[in-house]
């Protein structure tokens, strides 16, 4: 009879399913090819035999600094929300693990036992069941199915986010270290300044005393030496604050990092950022917009099977009696107060607007890598225009000082010349820490960060 019932019902379904042939689907990316080649702008010229360009390389080669490379194994071993998204992507696979035992039937079983009595004839009865009770469900409409695809495309979700995290970590850990490292090298330059403006103090009250300057040339640059000395305590403070901070991303207290010179940065061979439909395809947050794209595409498809009939098999078998008894069910929503085609145009509108952040994620990620390429570029300009505004002004400086000691220069020449070179200075520390900073940010945007 059970075998039957069965094959009626399949056939029933067969008939359902020639209608609904959508439901078993699979995602394909619709969003326009143009918008992932162009990516980065019509001033890009994408390399021919480089596909992911920077992000190709693992992060030890990115970062050849032993010390630095040291503190990112650290870093991501102790971060808290590198933990935190681990943990996230293990729920996700708990989650599709679930989703493929749904094709297994379910077992449950259930100990019963009445006692019965008569006062009038005395004496008791009693009696026991064991009955096992089994249910599977058919998945004839892929919504089982379904339900296992979007939990995998979930999961490839949370492991994009996991590496975004993974990948932002090392990114954050490299210019908080070389922020401390170009925070040394001013911190050099202001000693030897301070040392300068000492001597040129000295200098001063000794024209002073021969009657070549007066108490003012004195006095302002006693006021600027001063101010040099007050900068230098600005700066400790502020690498103690950098190291704390590097400190907390890398999950131990307070304490001195370890650290290379500004000039131990080595810069890769070439900086590329790749073709644009492979390389951004690469980057965790496009692939997390991807994924939900996909997990939408088959929401809906999972909301449309919830329209058809469900096939679902019971029996029961009780090792008391040694009875058995089975049967077979086709289950079709009739009348669900419009909710189940309410789900089917919410879990469309899901996807239409996953499909939109995806394609928005490409853009967003192709306008930064453009931004950060510009930004690079535009740095290495300015640091040779800088590094001769440097050797200059020092000329400058040694010219003056040479002057004052004949008496044959104005104190405010030299204070000019001096307070010019310091700045001037500072400005090639901080464009190469801009540099050294885009170069590592583009490495991110373009999804690197892995072993």
């Amino acid at each position: 009879m059970l075998k039957n019932t069965i094959k009626y019902i399949l056939i029933l379904s067969a008939a359902f399913a020639l209608s609904g042939c959508g439901i078993y689907g699979k995602f394909e990316n619709r969003v326009d090819t143009d918008i992932r080649e162009d990516a980065y702008g019509a001033d890009y010229t994408a390399p021919q035999d480089d596909t992911l360009g920077l992000a190709s390389l693992q992060w030890k080669e990115m970062f050849t600094d032993t010390l630095l490379q040291n503190i990112i194994e650290i870093g991501l071993e102790n971060n808290s929300n590198l933990k935190v998204a681990s943990l996230q992507c293990e729920e996700a696979l708990a989650t599709l693990k679930a989703s493929k035992l749904a094709y297994i039937p379910s077992f449950d079983a259930s100990l019963g036992g009445t006692v019965a009595g008569s006062v009038e004839h005395g004496g008791e009865t009693w009696g026991w069941s064991l009955p096992l009770n089994a249910s599977w469900q058919i998945d004839i409409f892929g919504s089982l199915t379904n339900a296992k695809r979007r939990a995998a495309a979930l999961v490839e979700g949370s492991e994009a986010y996991e590496q975004a995290v993974r990948s932002q970590l090392i990114a954050t850990i490299a210019t908080t270290y070389y922020s401390l490292v170009a925070l040394d090298a001013q911190y050099a330059i202001y000693l030897e300044t301070e040392h300068n403006w000492k001597e040129s103090l000295k200098t001063t009250k000794r024209l002073m005393e021969a009657g070549t300057y007066n108490m003012a040339a004195v006095a302002q640059t006693e006021a600027n030496y001063y101010g040099v000395k007050a900068s230098l305590v600005d700066m400790q403070t502020s690498i103690r604050e950098v190291e704390n901070s590097l400190c907390s991303l890398l999950g131990i207290p307070s304490g001195h990092i370890a650290r290379a010179s500004l000039s131990g940065w080595s810069e890769p061979e070439v900086i590329s950022a790749g073709i644009p439909a492979i390389a951004l395809a690469n980057r965790p947050d496009v692939m997390q917009a991807e994924s939900a794209y996909k997990a939408a595409f088959y929401g809906t498809n999972q909301a449309r099977s919830n329209m058809y009939p469900s096939l679902r098999i019971t029996g029961t078998l009780n090792f008391a009696e040694l009875l058995y008894n089975a049967a077979a069910s086709l289950l079709a929503p009739i009348f669900q107060n419009g909710q189940l085609t309410a789900q089917l145009k919410i879990a469309k509108a899901q996807q239409e607007e996953a499909a939109i952040q995806f394609s928005q994620a490409i853009i967003d990620a192709g306008i930064e890598v453009n931004n950060l390429m510009t930004g690079i570029n535009g740095a290495k300009e300015k640091g040779e225009y800088y590094a001769l505004q440097q050797d200059a002004l020092e000329t400058a400086v040694k010219s003056t000082t040479s002057l004052m000691e004949h008496g044959s220069t104005t104190y405010l020449e030299i204070l000019t010349a001096q307070t010019s070179l310091l700045n001037a200075q500072i400005s090639v520390i901080a464009n190469k820490l801009d540099e050294i900073n885009g170069v590592i940010s583009l490495y991110q945007a373009l999804g690197g960060g892995k072993e």
